[in-house]
């Protein structure tokens, strides 16, 4: 790892460091990471550098938000390789706080929003939206950043954590960059290497699916039922692959669209064999 990243393992030396940055009239920038970093994540990283004096990465494997014991478990845990590449990309500080730093013996606060998490993931994943909120209002208390940048795969968690950051007034720019794709349009995601050779080949069905109701939405048709058949075709006929939700939503308060009036989203997990990965894009 480069000397001239520094790493901060409680909230106390981050806030401080940062709070030193802040008042000699610097700009903080946070991305927030669970780790096992690709180049979605970098696409991130790169424009938080561009836009900031201090740039910070936490990597965290949160455990709040997992619902499953066995994917906490099986959560990719690649430190040198991470440190490897925030130093490449111009880190200044990695903030990795341990569990016992995040969640103290005792610990017994939550924060929640309401609404935004009722669906989609939410809706299949219990708690898990409270996990999200909570470790990412800890990390934005801790790291004292003017800047947030997240990725648009993780849509719900981005409207989630704005609406947040929004109505507890905690002063962060809440970010949201493009999907970062592989060449032949897999969204990007650490969960990603868990796919057998078969598997990786299968969940092309994901992208396949949005490019159907795109297809269908730039021909005119406005109905959300019709896309979303004509995208669930696409799962259904994939060797393997299991459809956990498919839905097109209003692309601000992610509330289901029956028709494509104004700005829209469709959003979709499918599982292939173990993975669960998840994927959305604009209709419109």
């Amino acid at each position: 790892m480069s000397e001239n990243i520094t790493v901060f393992r409680t909230p106390e030396d981050m806030r401080a460091h940062s709070e030193r940055a802040r008042s000699a009239g610097s700009r903080v920038a946070l991305v927030p990471t669970m780790g096992a970093l690709h180049a979605g994540h970098l696409s991130l990283v790169d424009y938080a550098r561009a836009q900031s004096d201090l740039l910070v990465v936490s990597i965290f494997v949160n455990p709040l938000q997992f619902d499953r014991a066995d994917d906490l478990d099986a959560y990719p845990r690649t430190w040198e390789a991470d440190s490897a590449l925030c130093a490449a990309h111009g880190v200044d500080v990695i903030y990795a706080p341990t569990a016992h730093a995040m969640y103290p013996e005792g610990f017994a606060s939550k924060v929640s929003v309401a609404g935004l998490v009722e669906g989609l993931c939410g809706a299949h994943r219990p708690g898990h939206f409270d996990g999200v909120t909570t470790v990412v209002s800890k990390l934005f208390n801790a790291v004292r950043p003017h800047l947030a940048v997240f990725g648009e795969k993780d849509y719900q968690q981005l409207k989630v954590i704005s609406r947040m950051a929004r109505d507890l007034d905690m002063g962060v720019e809440v970010v949201g960059r493009p999907t970062f794709r592989e060449a032949d349009g897999l969204a990007m995601s650490s969960r990603n290497v868990r796919l057998s050779p078969e598997e990786r080949k299968h969940a092309l069905c994901l992208r396949r699916a949005l490019d159907k109701a795109q297809e269908l939405a730039g021909q005119g048709h406005r109905d959300a039922a019709a896309l979303k058949d004509a995208a669930a075709q696409e799962i259904e006929q994939t060797p393997g692959a299991r459809l956990e939700y498919l839905e097109v939503v209003d692309a601000d308060n992610l509330a289901p669209l029956s028709s494509l009036d104004g700005p829209a989203r469709m959003a979709l997990a499918v599982w292939l064999g173990s993975t669960r990965l998840i994927d959305n894009d604009a209709l419109n």
